[in-house]
């Protein structure tokens, strides 16, 4: 989240964080993007096909039941119940703040301005950071799921296609005839190459024609 409470001071220090970065953020994405297309084929594409061909229900309907089912579920489980338990372990801070903070942080904002377990006189601070980095790497992972599945939602599909880039239907002709004259000049290009390495490969006839060697086989 890149909270800013813990910085580098050293010039050997702010190196090393540019190149960690550089090498880090692309695997931290591979990894995500990973973990996430392997979580959605068994959260939200099984269940939907399974209730669309066990129940015979529409495929809209149940992929819409059931995104909205799945965020209702992620912000109860990463949202509400974590500000809960923030408000009651962080002396300072209410609910709101509590929420402020999950949210901040599971956006990947990270202001910094709300930081959990800086006290230094609380309780098993070492195990509740630890707890607070799987938190927010699981908080990570069920808010791209969840917005993945909304975005393979046919009526998110259709809205997205309304930003998309179209091609008039004569620069498209225009296009596929262009690239047929194209082919067929690289087609006659490469038969008459054929037709000159074929004659450059014969071997030598004598210029005389047949006639005039019968003829003169017969004087």
């Amino acid at each position: 989240s890149g909270y800013g409470h813990t910085v580098p001071l050293s010039d050997g220090g702010k190196a090393f964080c540019i190149i960690y970065s550089v090498i880090g953020i692309p695997f931290t994405l591979l990894f995500l993007t990973a973990v996430v297309q392997r979580i959605i084929v068994y959260v939200t594409r099984r269940p939907v096909l399974y209730f669309h061909i066990r129940w015979g229900f529409s495929k809209q309907v149940v992929a819409i039941i059931h995104a909205m089912v799945l965020g209702f579920i992620t912000v109860s489980c990463f949202f509400l119940i974590p500000a809960a338990i923030f408000s009651v372990l962080e002396d300072d801070w209410n609910f709101l703040e509590s929420f402020y903070f999950c949210f901040i942080s599971l956006s990947t904002i990270g202001l910094g301005d709300y930081v959990p377990g800086e006290g230094y006189n609380q309780r098993f601070r070492e195990l509740y950071k630890i707890g607070i980095t799987c938190y927010l790497l699981m908080g990570l992972i069920a808010m791209l799921v969840v917005l993945e599945t909304f975005c393979e939602l046919h009526e998110l599909k259709k809205f997205r296609k309304l930003f998309y880039v179209k091609k008039d239907k004569e620069e498209d002709q225009v296009h596929i005839m262009e690239h047929d004259q194209l082919s067929f000049s690289s087609i006659s290009d490469q038969a008459a190459s054929m037709k000159d390495d074929q004659k450059a490969n014969e071997p030598f006839v004598n210029s005389q024609s047949p006639t005039s060697n019968d003829s003169s086989l017969n004087n």
